[in-house]
């Protein structure tokens, strides 16, 4: 389920956020409250900003549409529609105008974009990391997708954070450990002249990574 919704009070805790929402002309305790447990509800939150799509985020977009449509054949114009019909049915969204939609909207659907060309090995004419909107999600999606995240080739998982002497990494668990995807190349190079270093050089870092 998805409402339009307004956040009408804020109250912020030693544990985190309280919110109390308004969602305008409808009566959802029955609707809801099959999912409560605990007395509380998970749900996911968009917050718009209100701020329109900036002339960068769109010139990502279409440069990215481009990459695609170069890979597959497929014409550019029907490639931007499919996209954005497969974005708005996976997210709930409606239906945008690249014009003029906001800020967030264009900040998911470029996340949308970039894991399309993670997933199916899609190449770009320029290193992904700067065509994205946002770097957290591109690292984890390069993690998801065994792509690494610096030239887009197959890659390996390198430990951002070290595992330490002693511990056996076929059974030590490193969920809470922040992690980077790189090819054989870099990966080594990562190795050679350590982290901080390689961070610093190609603005990257290591990311916690969980399956979502």
């Amino acid at each position: 389920m998805q409402y339009f919704s307004q956040i009408i009070s804020i109250r912020e805790t030693e544990k985190g956020t309280d919110l109390i929402v308004h969602i305008p002309g409808e009566q959802l305790r029955r609707k809801i409250g099959k999912y409560q447990n605990n007395n509380s509800i998970n749900a996911e939150l968009r917050i718009d900003d209100n701020r329109t799509i900036t002339v960068e985020q769109r010139k990502k977009i279409y440069a990215t549409i481009k990459d695609i449509s170069l890979f597959t054949g497929d014409d550019p114009e029907y490639l931007k529609e499919f996209l954005k019909f497969d974005y708005c049915g996976e997210s709930g969204q409606e239906y945008f105008s690249l014009s003029n939609c906001s800020i967030s909207t264009a900040r998911e659907f470029i996340n949308f974009i970039i894991d399309f060309i993670l997933k199916h090995g899609i190449p770009l004419s320029q290193i992904a990391l700067v065509r994205t909107d946002d770097t957290d999600h591109y690292l984890w999606g390069c993690i998801k997708y065994k792509k690494c995240c610096l030239c887009g080739k197959d890659g390996e998982t390198h430990h951002w954070d070290a595992i330490g002497m002693g511990n056996d990494r076929r059974v030590f668990n490193d969920s809470k450990h922040r992690k980077i995807q790189l090819c054989r190349e870099h990966h080594q190079e990562a190795h050679t002249v350590g982290r901080d270093t390689f961070g610093a050089k190609h603005h990257v870092y290591g990311v916690i990574y969980q399956e979502g």
